[in-house]
């Protein structure tokens, strides 16, 4: 008995790309999607020709490399440009085109728009196909890393701690000069009062940007806390997903948590899934907990579900916390634990907050029998008694936390309609990490990792055969020249993707 010994290198076989590639390879899916996409209406480049000059490769050709590199966890300009040489799924999909990994960079930096577009387009694709109905809307958040490491990331705290050093070495240099001259001291001395002076520039960008904190290599990038409370220099990105069969419909990334992020997110889900002003039940957690979100997003016909926050005084004694004392709209009064009446004067105060947020107003309830209270060591510490402060929001955080309590199976869902998308973005496909600066170019990679996820997801609850028919009749119905009748609404949408410059309503 011997080893299986393969076939001879050297053996001439009549053999194509064709018959390499399995007959329900979803490459072939990826070649449907990006044959059939009118890419001249997303505004890619180099789809027009140029009367002279080396022709450029067809935006189809780039955006099959992209979606499939994405696909498969290969997101390198340098590897992509070695697949489209060794792989042989990649040979098929785009005929054996080599481009330079230059060009194949250059793509991606050079369209962002146009991936975001296909991105929202997709999505109205399978708004259209009634794989997502935007009933229930589930938001969450994930980080990944930036091209920017944390020593080049600086505070106020840190850029002084650093001058506080350098002026340290300074002073012990100029000891040493007060002797003998030394060259190589002088250097020294020399090369730390460049590093004040480049510390100083940071010092000055640093107040003049209002921001908490900046970035030398990447300015969009933040220091954001992890997993296990560790601090990486990164983005915080905002994802969305509907409940019917779990598409990611919109995408951003802003501040380095959540709290200002939740109004702009429904926003974007009620534009990308056409439902503007249209009733939606929006899960998030906690983290999105925010009086003035909340409020947003009740203008915006919207019924939030988010997780309630525990105030501050809960922490210390639970048995005096915010949810001991009890508020009567009619009287306008708060009765506390010792069921003594709490009382305002009608004024309403600015609460001024840190880290540059927005001030918000607040009434205070107090009443004198705290100065005699039994209770009062136990309820708090002031000097001038217990102070209940209510917002302007408080209304609004209520009616949220009411929904929440009072449906609590409902708001589990949450975990299973948002979080399972980024074990599958971040393990399989490795997009824990961006491999671009700025805010415009990371969203680029968020919309082609988001874009190749819904891909695949439709092809696994349609099969290969349905989401291949399906994208032939969608894409030729809207791309043809043929007079086709939509509705209102549907030529609203096409407009505004800028997908058609003409359409008429009937023949």
């Amino acid at each position: 008995m011997d080893y299986n010994q393969g076939l001879d290198r050297n053996q001439i076989k009549m053999i194509s790309l064709e018959q390499m590639v399995d007959s329900e390879a979803f490459v072939r899916v990826i070649d449907a999607f990006a044959d059939h996409l009118d890419l001249d209406s997303f505004g890619f480049t180099h789809h027009r020709l140029n009367k002279e000059g080396r022709p450029p490769f067809h935006p189809s050709t780039m955006m099959k490399i992209y979606l499939y590199g994405y696909h498969n966890g290969i997101r390198s300009c340098r590897k992509l440009e070695k697949a489209c040489k060794v792989n042989i799924e990649m040979k098929w999909l785009i005929n054996e085109q080599q481009p330079n990994f230059k060009t194949i960079a250059n793509f991606r930096k050079d369209n962002p728009k146009s991936f975001k577009e296909v991105f929202r387009y997709f999505v109205f694709i399978l708004k259209e196909w009634k794989l997502i109905d935007g009933k229930t809307v589930a938001i969450d958040s994930f980080k990944i890393r930036a091209q920017n490491s944390l020593k080049n990331n600086f505070n106020a705290r840190k850029v002084k701690r650093h001058i506080d050093y350098i002026d340290q070495k300074i002073a012990e240099y100029e000891e040493e000069l007060d002797g003998d001259f030394d060259q190589n001291i002088e250097d020294k001395l020399e090369h730390n009062k460049n590093k004040k002076a480049n510390y100083r520039i940071i010092e000055k960008q640093l107040k003049d940007s209002g921001d908490g904190q900046i970035s030398t290599t990447d300015p969009d990038a933040k220091a954001v806390v992890f997993q296990r409370n560790s601090v990486k220099v990164g983005y915080n990105i905002q994802a969305a997903s509907d409940s019917k069969y779990k598409f990611l419909i919109a995408a951003d990334t802003g501040d380095v948590n959540d709290t200002k992020a939740l109004a702009v997110m429904v926003s974007k889900v009620q534009v990308n899934i056409d439902l503007v002003n249209q009733p939606i039940d929006v899960l998030a957690d906690k983290g999105y907990h925010s009086g003035r979100e909340i409020k947003a997003c009740e203008n915006l016909n919207v019924n939030t579900f988010i997780s309630p926050k525990e105030s501050s005084s809960s922490k210390v004694n639970p048995d005096f916390a915010m949810s001991a004392f009890r508020y009567d709209e009619h009287h306008d009064t708060y009765t506390c634990p010792a069921k003594v009446v709490m009382k305002t004067n009608g004024r309403w105060y600015n609460k001024s907050l840190k880290n540059g947020r927005k001030p918000y107003l607040v009434k205070h309830y107090k009443t004198k029998a705290c100065k005699d209270c039994k209770l009062r060591s136990a309820c708090t510490s002031n000097k001038l008694g217990r102070i209940i402060e209510r917002t302007q929001y408080a209304e609004y955080i209520k009616r949220n936390n009411h929904r929440v309590n009072t449906n609590p199976d409902y708001y589990r869902q949450r975990q299973q309609i948002i979080e399972h998308q980024f074990g599958t973005l971040k393990r399989h496909r490795h997009f824990d990490y961006t491999l671009m600066k700025g805010k415009e170019n990371v969203l680029t990679e968020t919309y082609i990792s988001f874009s190749i996820y819904n891909l695949k997801r439709s092809m696994s609850i349609l099969g290969f055969s349905e989401i291949i028919r399906r994208l032939k009749v969608a894409f030729k119905r809207i791309n043809s020249n043929i007079c086709t009748t939509f509705t209102m609404n549907h030529y609203r949408i096409l407009k505004s993707y800028n997908i058609i410059n003409t359409f008429r309503l009937s023949c």
